[in-house]
């Protein structure tokens, strides 16, 4: 009997190869999963902040959509990039409502408060995102890990599963990053 990760890769492949009613049957199977990413990065808004969880996913939907290209491997692979979308929309939302704002100062912030960072919107997001592409470019590998756990709720083992390593390497480098991005963003 297949699982849930296996009809979800099957309808990935199906769409990827031209399908498009795949994409019919797909949405309603990774819908509550994409609900459950979006609520995490919106459980800690700002007041006034006017971004919906169903804002989120359809935007993430649009863009998910417009790979037509993507060579889907499997659920994680589809989640991670689902992530990745919502990520940039985060961002890219935070930076236009902050648009022609001035922050001066460091931002000081506590264990706790860096391990929330994803959740929140605004300078917060931007100074995570910031910090994750600097990351990226002396260690991609990890960068991708806290993308993959933090923005995608990815667990270990989807995590080793879409970068192809051992969820061992996958535990190591993510208390590595945890504790880079902690010490990057507390400097700021």
């Amino acid at each position: 009997m297949p699982t849930s990760s296996d009809v979800i890769t099957d309808l990935l492949i199906q769409w990827r190869e031209g399908d498009t009613a795949a994409l019919d049957r797909l949405i309603p199977l990774v819908y509550q999963e994409l609900r459950r990413i979006a609520s995490f990065y919106l459980r800690r808004k700002r007041p006034g902040d006017s971004l919906q969880t169903s804002a989120l996913i359809n935007e993430a939907y649009l863009r998910l959509a417009d790979h037509k290209n993507m060579r889907w491997q499997n659920r994680g692979h589809f989640f991670a990039v689902a992530a990745q979308a919502m990520r940039r929309i985060l961002v890219d939302h935070a930076r236009a409502r902050n648009a022609g704002k001035r922050h001066g100062g460091s931002v000081k912030v506590s264990l706790d408060q860096a391990a929330d960072m994803s959740r929140q919107l605004g300078p917060e997001i931007i100074a995570l995102d910031d910090a994750l592409k600097e990351l990226a470019v002396f260690d991609p590998r990890k960068s991708r890990i806290v993308e993959l756990r933090y923005f995608g709720g990815l667990s270990v083992d989807e995590t080793a599963e879409v970068l192809e390593v051992s969820p061992i390497t996958v535990k190591r480098e993510w208390r590595a990053a945890k504790l880079w991005l902690l010490r990057e963003l507390s400097s700021r």
